[in-house]
């Protein structure tokens, strides 16, 4: 039985050579990986990429309390990514010259993938295991590839539009619906993929992980929080549709070029969040476990 470290407050002693690892693997991808970071910025969707390797690090940190304090090389399990990403690093080398979100999606991948077999034969199985969910979070630090980014935007655009048209509805405005198309008084506006609100999903469907991890302990929760970001993004994009539509009925179609709507996207974002923390709240205080029921 490997022992564990409740009373510990450091590391154990595997994490310093797992460190030296990880900078020895940044110093190779050092080219790549600098790549990603002025990518991150200057993208509209991956902005959030530069903090996932902190979340990560802090979310390993709040567990190293009750971390093994040994446990023994997982040297299958690190072979297999091992592997993996000297493929995906053969990919990145090999392939013809193509978009550079999916370039960067090939190479970071690999970078990922071998730190995590370095994980797997350093830290050794049960720490690995411990520390899944900091692990885990490291594939948000790989770009979406362009077919995957339209596909969500695709999906997002279309239901928007959909949750949308429920709204005008029950508004009201006179509105002709037409596919993506909603013809008002004055201005038709149309919902393009740009509008999709993907950037704000991700975020929130990555701030649903964490807050399930940190605040819920049964798995059902977890899932109903993150579920729950998909009818929440679709509200989010409709209610700002709704918002715009009005603006330009009552107020006149210039305001399809306001500030609400090239730079409104955090507000609407902050208004997300509202449902969101009130159902974690829900999710958090209601159907907690009895303490005294007996354990079979």
């Amino acid at each position: 039985m490997p022992e564990t470290g409740a009373t510990k407050e450091s590391f154990p002693p595997q994490v310093k050579p797992f460190g030296r690892a990880v900078v020895i693997l940044a110093v190779l991808f050092a080219l790549p990986l600098f790549r990603l970071a002025v990518f991150a910025i200057k993208s509209d969707l991956h902005s959030y990429v530069l903090l996932i390797p902190v979340v990560s690090y802090y979310l390993a940190c709040l567990e190293k309390k009750n971390l093994h304090r040994f446990s023994d090389p997982a040297i299958r399990a690190g072979l297999v990514f091992a592997g993996a990403g000297l493929g995906m690093t053969a990919w990145y080398w090999l392939a013809p010259a193509g978009p550079e979100a999916d370039a960067l999606a090939r190479i970071t991948a690999a970078f990922v993938l071998l730190v995590t077999a370095a994980g797997f034969m350093i830290l050794g199985g049960g720490l690995m295991r411990q520390l899944a969910f900091p692990f885990g979070l490291l594939i948000f630090m790989i770009p979406m590839p362009d077919f995957l980014r339209d596909s969500v935007e695709t999906g997002l655009q279309h239901g928007s539009a959909m949750v949308a048209g429920w709204f005008f509805a029950v508004s009201d405005l006179p509105v002709l619906q037409d596919g993506l198309a909603f013809k008002l008084p004055g201005i038709t506006l149309l919902v393009a993929q740009e509008c999709s609100g993907i950037h704000s999903t991700v975020v929130l469907f990555i701030t649903s992980l964490v807050a399930g991890k940190l605040f819920l302990q049964q798995p059902w929760k977890r899932a109903v929080l993150c579920l729950a970001v998909i009818p929440l993004a679709l509200a989010r994009n409709a209610f700002r549709i709704l918002v715009l539509g009005e603006l330009c009925v009552h107020i006149g179609p210039r305001m399809i070029d306001s500030q609400i709507h090239r730079h409104g996207g955090p507000i609407f974002f902050a208004l997300s969040m509202i449902p969101f923390l009130l159902l974690l709240y829900i999710l958090r205080r209601h159907w907690q476990p009895d303490p005294g029921a007996s354990k079979i």
